[in-house]
């Protein structure tokens, strides 16, 4: 839910070291002793978790954010690389995975080695990325949307009125306004506090980048937001960039300054799944068969395992694709995982890798269960948050030995809500009725025919608190005299940042995946050592014909329904809403799958309403 791009805007979509020397990955061609500058592309697609195969049909393989770190960190180290362009246009980052590069970019720099940016043109999230580097570029003409932050959630009752569809959603907690989306046309005055409050800590973290980054102030950032947007000739004569030139100039530039022959190795650093593709096509099927049924070597030196959560969590097992990874954090597949690495004896620490607006409570507790099993083996378990890592995120982190935020991570969301809608009115709609028989008083509760009674509705209200006590005795078990205040001033759904996470005790440091990883190797007092990734994706053969000691990718989940993100009726206006306005109808799309998985699960540990911010 989290990404910049840029089309005259910056937007983010939310619903998230000395050690990496040591991680196995994309090796750096050392063959030819020549200069290289090496050109990394941060538009291309980013996962969390690593795939072992280009999706069926994809024009590229994901890079995984894992291993965009070791490419800059091989970059940094490679004897040949003696410069490094950044493309920052429609960087396919979160805030807080921009922050992490921006730490890679610095340590390229202190190595002795400029960074350069060039672009046709950049907006905000862009800007504050390249604004570390050496030196930022922009074509004649081009232009700088240095513009700051704007915000805003979709609200979906009207729609659900217009369908005949009444919501009917409970909450525990003034904050946890999830449910807002469906029920009311705008923000709660609570909400709307919390709201504010996250977007100073946002746009505070941003500004305070470019200053850095640029060798400016705060103060004198703000000025140059407001005065935004820019040529990239007036972004020149207000010291936003440093130089205006065309792409061809700029590699002249380089060569001029490097020398002639110096290579600009694009995409440096890439695996290339499939390597060279013989011509013969009977050699290129024996290839594809073995990388289907190949499995990874393992070395004998300790493992750091990493561990992603991410995605909605949900229950049951994941169910892989050969047309591109899985569709979120599966409690099943995630806890045989952490069991797995328990019992591994060359596993020695863990990273819990959380980029996830959170979703079924019971979800959450399968997998914090798991998390606590790996500790009760002495292993540690040290938790990274993403982009994200709230309300379900935070519930399954919330055990760490240690955990770790960027400063514009969105976390904490402690809270629950529960919810249903009643179709009745939209089938009729369609001159479709229903008559149900019921045994049993509360046989019907969530039933979409009608709303709660009120019985039902107390009934569920205690349900809920009883979940929601558990979240909360959780948190307190588990950071006790960390927090900085009592839990309710904490819970109640109210949201942060990393940056504020830490003054109130939720969070114990700053840092990314990179030091995580460090903090891990360190708690278990390992210098060399791999990194394995978890749960491990099964390879194409598993994939396409099944396998495995228990199947556990084989699992399928129910079919579409007149109100789900897949039905018809939503596709139509997808369709509709996709080209006027794709921002709004991405966003769209995800509140309605939000709500897909409340109907399914009745009572969730989930982020509030979707933002998109340009």
């Amino acid at each position: 839910m989290n990404r910049w791009s840029k089309s005259r805007s910056a937007r983010l979509f939310f619903g998230v070291c000395a050690v990496f020397g040591v991680i196995s990955g994309a090796a750096p061609d050392t063959h030819a002793r020549q200069s290289v500058i090496a050109h990394v592309d941060l538009s291309k697609p980013i996962t969390e978790v690593p795939q072992e195969m280009p999706p069926l049909f994809a024009s590229e393989m994901p890079s995984s954010f894992k291993d965009l770190l070791v490419r800059l960190r091989d970059a940094r180290e490679d004897k040949n690389v003696v410069a490094v362009i950044l493309n920052v246009e429609n960087a396919a980052l979160g805030l807080a995975q921009m922050e992490e590069v921006r730490k890679s970019v610095e340590k390229i720099k202190a190595a002795g080695k400029p960074v350069y940016v060039h672009a046709d043109g950049i907006a905000t999230g862009e800007y504050a990325l390249a604004s570390c580097a050496s030196d930022i570029s922009i074509t004649p003409t081009g232009d700088v949307w240095l513009t700051g932050i704007y915000g805003e959630s979709p609200y979906l009752r009207g729609m659900l009125d217009k369908m005949g569809v009444v919501p009917d959603f409970l909450q525990c907690g003034d904050f946890k306004s999830a449910g807002e989306m469906f029920m009311r046309t705008g923000p709660s005055e609570s909400a709307e506090k919390m709201e504010n409050w996250l977007f100073d800590s946002i746009y505070d973290s941003l500004v305070g980048m470019i200053a850095q980054g640029r060798g400016s102030t705060p103060d004198k950032v703000k000025a140059l937001i407001d005065g935004g947007p820019y040529t990239a000739e007036d972004a020149l004569k207000a010291g936003v960039i440093d130089a205006v030139e065309h792409r061809q100039d700029f590699i002249a530039r380089l060569k001029s300054k490097y020398g002639e022959s110096v290579e600009i190795r694009r995409n440096y650093g890439e695996k290339d799944a499939l390597g060279d593709i013989p011509a013969d096509p009977f050699t290129l099927l024996s290839k594809i068969f073995q990388m289907m049924l190949e499995e990874p070597e393992e070395s004998n030196k300790p493992v750091v395992a990493i561990v992603y959560v991410e995605g909605a969590i949900q229950s049951g097992e994941a169910e892989y694709s050969p047309f591109g990874g899985s569709d979120g954090a599966y409690s099943t597949t995630i806890r045989k995982a952490l069991d797995k690495v328990a019992d591994h004896e060359s596993v020695k620490a863990v990273v819990l890798r959380v980029d996830s607006p959170g979703g079924s409570a019971l979800a959450s507790e399968i997998i914090l269960d798991a998390v606590k099993r790996v500790q009760a083996k002495g292993k540690p378990v040290i938790v990274s948050m993403g982009n994200v890592a709230g309300s379900g995120g935070y519930y399954v982190s919330c055990s760490g030995d240690a955990i770790f935020a960027d400063a514009t991570t969105i976390t904490a969301s402690i809270g629950v809500i529960g919810g249903k809608l009643a179709t009745t009115g939209g089938w009729s709609k369609l001159g479709i009725n229903w008559y149900g028989y019921q045994r049993g008083k509360m046989a019907g509760m969530m039933s979409s025919a009608s709303i709660w009674n009120d019985e039902e509705r107390a009934r569920m209200t205690k349900y809920m608190h009883d979940i929601y006590d558990i979240f909360k005795g959780h948190v307190t078990k588990y950071r006790g005299s960390k927090l900085t205040k009592p839990i309710d001033e904490l819970a109640g759904g109210r949201v942060f940042t990393g940056e504020q996470a830490l003054k109130l005790g939720l969070v114990d440091q700053i840092g990314g995946m990179a030091d995580a990883v460090a903090y891990a190797a360190d708690k278990a007092n390992l210098e060399d050592f791999d990194l394995r990734t978890y749960p491990e994706a099964p390879n194409m053969f598993k994939m396409m014909f099944g396998g495995g000691d228990d199947e556990e990718y084989a699992e399928s989940r129910a079919g579409a329904s007149l109100f789900t993100a897949d039905s018809p009726l939503v596709r139509e206006v997808h369709a509709l809403a996709q080209t006027l306005d794709p921002v709004r109808a991405a966003a769209l799309i995800r509140a309605v799958k939000k709500l897909q998985l409340i109907q399914a699960e009745g009572v969730v540990t989930m982020m509030p309403q979707e933002w998109v911010i340009r």
